[in-house]
């Protein structure tokens, strides 16, 4: 039977999500943004009615003076003034033909208040156009004692701040906003920042690492530094005192234990009672075995080598069990980047779990398949064994410590602590382990491990 190369329940690569600093560097950027945008509105309707008064009255006023000087000169004299007028400041003042065609100055907002302006100053009659007779200017229609005029000026001395202005100023200020946003977002983020990467460092067990500035200016930022670094030091105080313990536990049971073994074979004759009773103490070691290696520090130190010299170590010893048998599927040349001893543990850990609870149910053997595949920058690989597996809710139950399943896998008797020491010294490593039933019935262990780079492997060949 072909075995089952898909290394279930593990996922090769993470969803990233929106970092902490880019999202409130969009939201300030957002409300920033906003802001300028209705303080422009508000500058502008603001300037709509002093700018549109102003504008009348420059009109106004160059009209009247226009009209003064041509009424108090004589018909000699007006000519020249025209002439004059045309050539210094530009304006041209010239006849007012019935026939003349014309482009009203209402066609926007401002236009028609200026309009109304200039009617309201000049009189009746009084005409704004932005074209006489197809020629492009700021046109004014005014009487001389009963004679129509056009007066036609430069229509941009006039004009208030130009849309390009306001553009400029607009992508100015944006410009500005968003540099202060990415300041403020940056100073917000730093130490919630240094916090994450305390924490990290807690998780791995590093506690010397973990400790954050308190002499910070920001009240509430200090006081969660100072409430942080004293939850490290109690907690690396419990590791302490945890270590120490442990290895009084190692001292103080297995000492006597060897005494009973030695006592046992030295003083009970009947063979059945003394293999039993040897038993009995082997089985009291290995559990205290197992409580030191699930409360070993989770410092670990990682190296490059070779998956499979590490799982063929790991069978040597069951290579010859006649109640096992092993189909292996590992690729080519998988190294892997993890603790050559932790994971040599991890894996009999897992080969002892499979011979215990895996057996087949139409016979007394644990067939047990184990599969190693590489994917982008881990290493997959499942230890399945086809027993009678678990129920889904217990499932997730199994890596916690202690925790016993079903009778139909924990007919020997244990710890219970064999797949949390797995699932730790996996974590520790930086890797990930999962447990999954599988279609075709038994437990799948799935482990995901850090890939050895490509340059350190070439390194490795070429020593």
């Amino acid at each position: 039977m072909p075995l089952d190369t898909t290394p279930g329940g593990l996922k090769a690569g993470a969803r990233v999500g929106l970092s902490l600093f880019w999202r409130t560097f969009f939201l300030l950027a957002l409300l920033l943004t906003g802001s300028i945008l209705a303080w422009l509105q508000s500058l502008r309707a603001l300037e709509f009615e002093p700018r549109a008064i102003q504008t009348a009255q420059q009109i106004a006023s160059l009209v009247n003076l226009s009209r003064a000087a041509l009424i108090h000169s004589d018909a000699i004299a007006r000519v020249s003034l025209i002439k004059t007028m045309t050539e210094e400041e530009g304006v041209r003042i010239v006849p007012r033909e019935p026939g003349d065609t014309y482009e009203p100055f209402d066609t926007d907002a401002l236009g028609q208040r200026i309009s109304l302006e200039l009617g309201a100053r000049l009189g009746p009659g009084t005409l704004v156009a932005n074209s006489v007779n197809h020629e492009e200017g700021l046109w004014v229609g005014f009487m001389i004692d009963g004679d129509n005029y056009w007066m036609r000026t430069d229509r941009s001395r006039f004009n208030g701040t130009a849309g390009r202005t306001w553009m400029i100023w607009l992508l100015t200020a944006a410009v500005l906003s968003l540099a202060g946003a990415a300041l403020i977002a940056r100073l917000i983020n730093r130490p919630l920042k240094q916090l994450s990467f305390a924490a990290s460092r807690v998780r791995d067990g590093d506690f010397d690492a973990s400790t954050l500035d308190e002499t910070v200016a920001t009240s509430e930022i200090r006081a969660v530094n100072i409430g942080f670094n004293r939850m490290t030091q109690k907690l690396a105080k419990i590791e302490q005192d945890r270590a120490i313990m442990l290895a009084g536990i190692s001292h103080d049971l297995r000492t006597p234990l060897a005494r009973l073994r030695l006592e046992t074979e030295l003083s009970v004759d009947d063979n059945e009672a003394r293999a039993n009773m040897a038993a009995d103490i082997a089985q009291l070691d290995a559990i205290i075995g197992k409580f030191l290696d699930y409360g070993r520090p989770g410092t670990v130190s990682l190296s490059t080598f070779a998956l499979r010299e590490v799982i063929d170590a790991c069978l040597f010893s069951v290579r010859n069990r006649t109640d096992m048998r092993f189909n292996l599927d590992l690729g080519d040349n998988l190294m892997v980047l993890a603790d050559e001893v932790e994971l040599s543990r991890a894996i009999t850990n897992l080969l002892e779990n499979a011979r215990r609870y895996g057996k087949s149910l139409d016979s007394d053997i644990a067939v047990v398949d184990i599969v190693a595949k590489a994917r982008d920058k881990w290493v997959l690989i499942r230890v399945r064994d086809h027993g009678a597996g678990v129920s889904d809710e217990q499932l997730a139950n199994l890596t916690k410590p202690f925790y016993r399943g079903e009778a139909a896998r924990t007919a020997a008797n244990g710890a219970g602590l064999g797949l949390a020491i797995v699932e730790k010294t996996i974590a520790n490593m930086g890797g990930t382990f999962v447990l999954s039933n599988t279609s075709s019935g038994g437990l799948a262990a799935n482990i995901k491990l850090q890939r050895a780079p490509s340059s350190t492997v070439t390194l490795l060949k070429s020593l």
